[in-house]
């Protein structure tokens, strides 16, 4: 019993410093060509991915929260982007780190990272249709939202279709971006996190 609580304690400042690098990337976010300039690029799943992996998807989900705790107090849409944003890096963080688990070594870490990428890329189509959008028209009318979109792609007729076809697709590709700079770092900084010897 006493030697689990200095490993608790290590565990708990790791997640909280992963949390609030988190939240520092998440407001560098950066604009990304054929996307409306509305939405924008950020790596903030990135520290959660890397405390999924090397603590269990419980640290992960609690960088997560973390975050979205401390952007709420600057939300503009009243806690439901945050909350969306939320939901999306739990469908991503958790089933990345319980693959990883179960499938030890960088086999199990990219098919978990892929199954999370694609659930957080799929919810992301409802939870914007029905909690960020419908918040979003208080501030920029749907007629002119979806012409954000048309501007790019005249093809585009109704919200789902910006969803389907705009933010599903990036929402992967930004999960994967994080995946790719996971894999590049992570055998390096995985023994200072679990406080072994390098």
């Amino acid at each position: 019993m006493p030697n689990k609580k200095p490993v608790n304690v290590r565990k708990m400042v790791v997640t909280a410093l992963l949390a609030a690098l988190s939240i520092v990337l998440m407001q560098l976010g950066i604009k990304v060509p054929f996307m409306p300039s509305f939405i924008t690029l950020d790596f903030s799943e990135l520290p959660a991915l890397i405390a999924s992996f090397s603590m269990g998807p419980l640290a992960g989900a609690a960088v997560c929260l973390v975050k979205n705790l401390v952007n709420l107090m600057f939300s503009t849409t009243g806690g439901v982007g945050e909350l969306s944003n939320f939901m999306l890096g739990i469908l991503f963080v958790v089933p990345s780190g319980i693959l990883y688990r179960l499938i030890r070594g960088r086999k199990g870490a990219l098919i978990g990272s892929l199954i999370g990428a694609v659930c957080m890329a799929v919810f992301s189509v409802f939870s914007n249709y029905y909690l960020v959008y419908p918040v979003y028209t208080a501030f920029m009318p749907m007629e002119a939202i979806i012409g954000a979109y048309q501007a790019i792609n005249p093809r585009v007729e109704n919200l789902w279709d910006c969803l389907i076809w705009f933010n599903m697709p990036f929402t992967f590709f930004k999960g994967m971006c994080s995946v790719a700079v996971t894999f590049l770092i992570y055998k390096r900084i995985s023994p200072i996190i679990k406080g072994k010897s390098v």
